[in-house]
């Protein structure tokens, strides 16, 4: 077959670019979109590996990156497998608005289901403080999300909860969106030369992912311009 003719075929199904379909299955994306804030929450964690005093192996070298290593878990006693040096790992507990994208994260040493649950009242919380009133929210079936401690904290809310279809992230996709956006905005940005600094960096990278940063899904605006008429959410 041409392949004028297999382009053609492929245009008129409108799957001619690799960001129309699925880079897994090979079937076409199909996008969704809740119609106003506070409909569905998205809830994930992803995990970075910590920053040892004096800076990471991505910088540095695994040469100089193993050393600092060595000398954090030297000062920290922090031992992993057959006693070997462990720097450690932070969660990054992270909820995310669907319709608007709006974001809320926060760092922890675990993802267990009491901090996951913690995390949720705070969010609901902060984005009630914004106006929104959330209604659902969406989690993949993680142990702490499948728990029957977070049914009980979401029955407590007044919130529905909801998962993921087994093996399918593409479900929760805006989450993991944002966590690339995380890695590559915040996480893995620039040089830090320790663990506090990154940490400590994250609510200002929040406030301009939120408030600044345009996102191509709705319409090269920041997050915050779907919270309309809300006083006070534009600095």
């Amino acid at each position: 077959m041409a392949s004028s003719t297999v382009h053609a075929v492929l245009v008129r199904c409108r799957i001619n670019r690799l960001r129309h379909i699925d880079r897994v299955t090979g079937e076409p994306i199909r996008r969704y979109e809740h119609p106003h804030p506070g409909a569905m929450l998205h809830v994930d964690v992803t995990k970075f590996g910590q920053i040892p005093d004096g800076g990471g192996h991505r910088y540095l070298g695994r040469a100089q990156g193993k050393k600092n290593g060595l000398t954090t878990a030297h000062r920290t006693g922090q031992r992993g497998h057959n006693h070997r040096a462990l720097v450690g790992v932070a969660h990054i507990h992270t909820v995310i608005d669907d319709h608007s994208r709006v974001a809320y994260a926060e760092i922890h040493t675990d993802e267990k289901a009491a901090t996951a649950i913690g995390v949720l009242h705070r969010a609901v919380a902060w984005f009630a403080a914004r106006g929104i009133t959330t209604e659902r929210v969406l989690s993949d079936n993680g142990s702490a999300y499948r728990s029957r401690a977070w049914n009980d904290a979401c029955t407590e809310l007044g919130i529905t909860p909801k998962k993921t279809r087994p093996y399918r992230p593409q479900t929760n996709g805006k989450i993991e969106r944002f966590h690339r956006t995380l890695a590559d905005g915040w996480a893995y940005n620039r040089f830090y030369t320790s663990n506090q600094e990154r940490n400590s960096a994250l609510a200002p990278w929040l406030h301009y992912y939120n408030h600044h940063r345009l996102h191509t899904a709705i319409g090269n605006q920041p997050p915050i311009s779907r919270l309309t008429n809300l006083p006070g959410q534009y600095s």
